[in-house]
C-alpha cells in the first residue's frame, strides 16, 4: 500500500504522537514506527542502529521545540553521522516564527516544514 515503511516520530507531544499513532492504525498502514520524545533520545537510538547496522527509518518527522535537544540540535549532530542520508525528513512543529522556516530551507535534507495540528489527509499524503 506504501512506498515508506519505517518512520521516525520526533516529538515531545503526546498529543500528537497519539494523533500520528492513530491515523496509522486507522488508515491501515503497514509502518514501522519509531518514537522519540527528544532530539537528545532520537539521536541516540538512530545512532546505535547504524552501530549495529540496523535499517534506518524512510522518513522522520521532527519537531522542533523540545527539552533536551531540540530539532536543530538534533539534525546537526546527526548530520555529522549520517551526512548523506536519504531518510525524508519533515518538520512537523507548532511554530509559526519565520526564521523558524527560513533555518529549514537551509538544510538539504528537510523536504517541507508542516505547521501544526497536522491534518489527517496530510499524514497518508506524506506515507503514501
Amino acid at each position: 500500500m506504501t512506498s515508506i515503511k519505517s518512520i521516525c516520530v520526533i516529538d515531545d507531544d503526546p498529543i500528537y504522537t497519539f494523533g500520528i499513532k492513530k491515523i496509522i492504525e486507522m488508515g491501515n498502514f503497514e509502518v514501522n514506527t519509531i518514537f522519540y520524545q527528544n532530539g537528545l533520545e532520537a539521536y541516540d537510538g538512530l545512532s546505535s542502529r547504524i552501530e549495529n547496522k540496523e535499517p534506518m527509518p524512510d522518513m522522520i518527522l521532527l519537531d522542533i521545540n523540545m527539552p533536551i535537544w531540540n530539532g536543530w540540535k538534533f539534525l546537526d549532530e546527526f548530520l555529522k553521522i549520517q551526512p548523506d542520508t536519504s531518510i525524508t525528513i519533515y518538520i512537523i512543529s507548532s511554530s509559526i516564527d519565520p526564521n523558524d522556516t527560513k533555518k529549514a530551507n537551509e538544510y538539504h535534507v528537510i523536504k517541507n516544514f508542516i505547521v501544526k495540528p497536522i491534518s489527517i489527509q496530510k499524514v497518508k499524503e506524506l506515507l503514501t
